[in-house]
């Protein structure tokens, strides 16, 4: 196991933990939260071995192996797959020695060294490296390209590959949903859910915490707070031990109000004096607790547009791409004033390219974008980052915005402006070079707000932000009264702001009529196809809607209509006797029909539910002989290499589907039984 006791870390003069205590149990996945700056990545940091204490004891089984993605950009003409297979250092270590012991003839050396690559796992390694990177995203063709041949982002994903690639008894993963889609992201989820060793992992991606964490662990004021659950769970916990401590602060508040008052009434009389002194004494040794004090909130908004030009942007028959080569073409969609647009598509379908020649970064290669007069564009770009100054500070990038962009404003305005984005005292003028990944895209956000865009274009925007700077961000943009278009991995935040989605598949951008959950089945079937060898399927409502036809569900009128009898039915007949056990039943004929009309009204108003059921309970059986042939493809010593991406990733999605209609069934159920017997 691991343990921290009494543990004190400094990263110069900063004190990042002190006194900190913490113990993980073996195979436990663990969610490590805390605000930008609080030390995580320190943490890591010391785990890893990088950095030592400066007070208490680590302790880590010496045996273990630690994975972890590097945070330096390899530079090296090595082929992907083998970049990779470098994460294995067992295996490489194997390898070395084989080599050494051919070198030099020794043949008890060289069976040594067999029997090493044999427990190392030597004889399907290469399967199981290009399986991680198909999982990753990475093209067939990208397998054994150059790593220097790929961009920054692929370059991280080779990194996690390397990482996910070293049989680890501990691995440490830092913000590792970051470059990824959705689709990728879905696998990597499976792939830690299968993990068998502790997993330590930083990330500010709510559902991922949740699909994978099963202990968080806060860091927060120096200490280390370990709450049993994932994401949601520590949510609830923390917010009731607050409640809880703040409680207790009160009441002892009060305790001492009353002793105090006491004293200072009677500790002048002598009859009281005894008395007085005893509470002085029980005043001195009570124990104080402190006040709850919690880290502000975060919080901005965007500035009200000047104008909120309809239709913004049209395009007829609009081509992107890169110089001659369209990447998107034939695209014919208007956006409207206040529609909150997500952008859906696997890496490397048009979703930047599209967005940039929104932008104006890229011009249109064909067709024409028509746009409304007043239009107000803020990007958001990944690369944004990049392009700060990073010898100058907040200020200076603000004031150059102020007086190149505007609108103008003075100094000490944009000092205040600064202020709400955290950035105040010295810390504006501090060199963007040394700020973090989450204060520069602060920094970025604020830039976007002051120009007052009545048009968002964000691509990526939560990549560098803590989870309490996305909560504001969602928030913001929720109550931003312009258009948003939005390209993210984050499913909470395409959940929270967008009403509506694009889909980028195929050089094509269409509407795709359905939520989240639908895009994942629809990666569950592109990967059947691209299993079987076929061309990936093209999202068509129309085609999904026959599978699955909707269902119309009775309105609460409805239902209560269809409960009651017809009229007359509940009426006794004039001069009937009191009611008897035996006259329970329908005496009379009219009653009879009355009550078989009753009946075949609440069979009609249940009928479409009990359909839908069936249906449900159909699909969960298919689903659950599928997963099972998965499974057992998985385990299978003949499946091909190229297949061990997408089964995962096929058994990932049967798991998200499996969890969507076992909802639904909940609720059919529900739904039936507040209507009546069947």
């Amino acid at each position: 196991m691991i343990t921290l006791r009494e543990l004190t870390l400094r990263r110069g003069v900063k004190v990042v933990l002190q006194g900190a205590n913490l113990t993980l149990q073996p195979g436990e996945k663990v969610g490590l939260i805390g605000r930008n700056g609080a030390g995580k990545s320190s943490l890591f940091a010391l785990l890893a071995g990088r950095l030592h204490a400066d007070a208490g004891e680590v302790e880590i089984p010496p045996r273990w192996v630690i994975g972890e993605v590097a945070q330096s950009m390899p530079e090296t003409s090595d082929g992907a797959t083998d970049f990779v297979l470098q994460g294995d250092g067992r295996l490489q270590q194997a390898l070395a020695a084989l080599a050494a012991a051919e070198a030099a003839g020794d043949g008890h050396a060289i069976a040594d060294a067999h029997l090493a690559l044999d427990e190392a796992g030597a004889f399907d390694a290469r399967a199981r490296a290009q399986a991680l990177l198909l999982g990753l995203g990475f093209a067939s063709a990208q397998l054994d390209a150059p790593v220097n041949s790929f961009s920054g982002g692929w370059r991280m994903r080779l990194q996690l590959a390397r990482a996910l690639m070293c049989p680890a008894d501990l691995l440490l993963l830092d913000e590792p949903t970051n470059h990824l889609d959705l689709d990728a992201l879905v696998w990597l989820e499976a792939w830690l859910q299968r993990f068998e060793g502790t997993l330590v992992v930083i990330s500010h991606d709510r559902e991922f915490l949740d699909a994978i964490s099963r202990v968080t662990v806060h860091l927060d004021e120096q200490t280390l707070t370990r709450y049993g659950g994932n994401y949601s769970a520590f949510e609830e916990m923390r917010a009731e031990r607050i409640a809880q401590a703040q409680a207790a602060y009160g009441r002892q508040q009060e305790r001492i109000a009353q002793l105090q008052r006491f004293i200072d009434r009677f500790r002048a009389q002598a009859t009281k004096a005894r008395q007085a002194q005893s509470r002085v004494k029980a005043l001195a040794r009570m124990e104080k607790l402190a006040p709850v004090l919690t880290a502000a909130d975060f919080e901005f908004e965007f500035r009200e547009p000047a104008s909120l030009p309809n239709p913004m942007l049209a395009f007829d028959g609009l081509c992107c791409g890169y110089g001659e080569h369209p990447i998107l073409s034939g695209i014919d969609r208007s956006v409207l004033a206040g529609q909150r647009i997500g952008i859906l598509g696997a890496n490397g379908q048009g979703k930047s390219t599209l967005v940039k020649t929104i932008a104006r970064v890229l011009p249109p290669l064909a067709g024409r974008i028509t746009e409304g007069k007043g239009l107000v564009i803020g990007y958001f770009a990944q690369q944004e980052l990049d392009l700060l100054q990073l010898d100058d500070g907040p200020l200076a990038h603000l004031v150059r915005l102020a007086r190149d962009v505007g609108p103008p404003a003075r100094e000490q305005e944009l000092r205040d402006f600064l202020g709400r984005f955290q950035f105040s005292g010295a810390m504006v003028q501090q060199p963007v070079g040394t700020l973090s990944g989450g204060e520069k895209a602060r920094l970025v956000l604020a830039m976007l707000v002051w120009q007052r865009p009545n048009l968002l274009l964000l691509d990526e925007p939560t990549n560098h932000l803590d989870l309490t700077t996305r909560e504001a961000l969602s928030i913001a943009l929720n109550e931003f009264e312009g258009t948003v278009m939005l390209v993210s991995h984050d499913r909470a935040l395409l959940r929270e702001v967008c009403d509506e989605f694009w889909l980028v598949a195929g050089g094509r951008v269409q509407p795709f009529d359905g939520d989240l959950d639908d895009y994942q089945r629809w990666l569950l079937e592109v990967a059947r196809a691209v299993a079987r060898g076929a061309a990936p399927p093209v999202w068509r409502p129309q085609v999904e809607a026959a599978a699955a036809p909707p269902v119309a569900r009775p309105g609460k009128a409805a239902a209560a209509a269809a409960a009651r009898p017809a009229k007359g039915a509940d009426a006794p007949t004039k001069g009937a006797a009191a009611p008897s056990k035996a006259a329970a039943a329908p005496a009379s004929r009219d009653d009879r029909k009355a009550a078989k009309q009753s009946r075949a009204r609440l069979a009609d108003a249940t009928r479409p539910l009990r359909l839908e059921l069936q249906q449900a309970e159909a699909r969960l059986a298919r689903l659950a002989a599928e997963k099972a042939e998965v499974e057992a493809a998985l385990a299978a010593p003949d499946t091909a290499p190229d297949g061990y991406a997408d089964l995962g990733r096929r058994l990932a999605h049967i798991g998200a589907e499996t969890h969507v209609l076992e909802e639904r069934w909940l609720t059919l159920q529900a739904e039936l039984e507040a209507l009546g017997p069947r």
